[in-house]
């Protein structure tokens, strides 16, 4: 460890001596016109919960053309975003390609007027490093992460602090807005957004005219899967709470996931009554479009979460061990239930109860 750390050190000072920025105190831009984003170091969920951010660059300068650079991981959350014009998917395993090394180097060498890296929960040296690397007049970037230096801010001539610390219940959309409010770039609107086509429409619809049921009132999503374990409610649970829902309203039902969830929905699937359609390995933007002729989507939290909560549609999150008043989905429509970090504290009357009042508006509304 200390040899590594030896190294590590050494090899900063090396690039501190060769690509050290100039700081530059000033708050003021001048006008943005061509702006690069580097965003390739975050999950799906950071990805969309903070798509205010580039909302905010669009409102202040709504002529301005942004590329993005995100990892292969993300990029998809992005694909028709309509504030962004370009997108380049960043894979260091493909450095070694000549081919996609020009196409990188090409995304770099254009004249940029600003250069942001966006930071939510972590510091990445290597969206550090593309942004120096960037022909960008001005380089923006963290300073610090919740009091912790950034070992690489001498990568940027504008040094941001961010700090969670000043409000732990802020939310992310509000939260990652820090970077740029000192430049007077800022949004009131919170909402995340994915723009889906008439393509995505007609896959979603597709799917549902095979699954409806002819006397079905209400239209009910779940996604029962997650990436992390302790986010995941019982699935137990989800199939009692689909058991009482069918009961007392006439449902049409499906699942939302993908081949990494197919243990979780084998068992809701086989050990369910209600016949339970899966949607599955589905583009973002068509998940999405499906989520959005829906009545209610139900989830965990996890990236699918983040999906729903860019459409109108009513949905209940559930949450364990993370702060849902940084993360939940921001809408009128948007319900959350967290009663501790073990998630399985929260009960299918919890889920229900919320549920069953969504459903009733639906109907006596007529929103079918």
């Amino acid at each position: 460890m200390a040899n590594k750390n030896f190294f590590t050190n050494l090899l900063l000072k090396i690039i501190k001596k060769l690509f050290e920025v100039p700081e530059n105190l000033s708050t003021e831009l001048s006008e943005l016109n061509n702006i690069l984003i580097v965003r390739q170091h975050n999950q799906l969920g950071d990805l969309l919960a903070g798509v205010s951010l580039f909302r905010a660059i669009k409102e202040k300068y709504p002529h301005s053309n942004i590329a993005i650079i995100l990892s292969k991981e993300n990029f998809k959350g992005l694909l028709k975003n309509r504030f962004i014009n370009e997108l380049f998917v960043f894979d260091k395993t493909q450095l070694i390609n000549p081919v996609y090394l020009l196409r990188f180097l090409k995304v770099l060498r254009r004249k940029y007027d600003a250069v942001f890296v966006p930071v939510t929960v972590s510091i990445s040296f290597t969206s550090n490093l593309i942004a120096r690397f960037s022909n960008s007049k001005t380089r923006i970037g963290p300073n610090s992460l919740d009091g912790k230096l950034n070992d690489s801010n001498f990568l940027f001539d504008r040094r941001i602090d961010i700090d969670w610390r000043k409000h732990p219940d802020s939310h992310v959309a509000d939260h990652i807005l820090d970077l740029v409010r000192p430049f007077g770039i800022d949004t009131d609107n919170f909402t995340t957004e994915i723009n889906f086509d008439e393509d995505d429409l007609a896959v979603a619809q597709k799917f549902l005219s095979e699954i409806k049921k002819d006397n079905s009132l209400v239209l009910i999503g779940l996604h029962i899967g997650a990436g992390k374990p302790q986010n995941r409610l019982s699935l137990n649970k989800f199939i009692q709470l689909i058991a009482v829902l069918n009961k007392n309203f006439k449902c049409t039902f499906f699942l939302t996931g993908s081949s990494a969830d197919d243990e979780e929905l084998n068992y809701v699937i086989q050990n369910s009554e209600i016949k339970l359609p899966v949607y599955k390995n589905k583009e973002i933007t068509q998940v999405a479009a499906l989520i959005s002729l829906a009545d209610l989507f139900i989830t965990n939290d996890t990236g699918t979460m983040h999906i729903a909560g860019s459409t109108k549609t009513p949905q209940i999150s559930i949450f364990g061990p993370t702060n849902p008043y940084n993360w939940a989905p921001v809408g009128s429509e948007k319900f959350f239930i967290r009663k501790s970090d073990l998630i399985d504290d929260i009960t299918v009357e919890d889920v229900y109860e919320i549920a069953k009042q969504i459903i009733q508006s639906r109907i006596k509304n007529g929103n079918k």
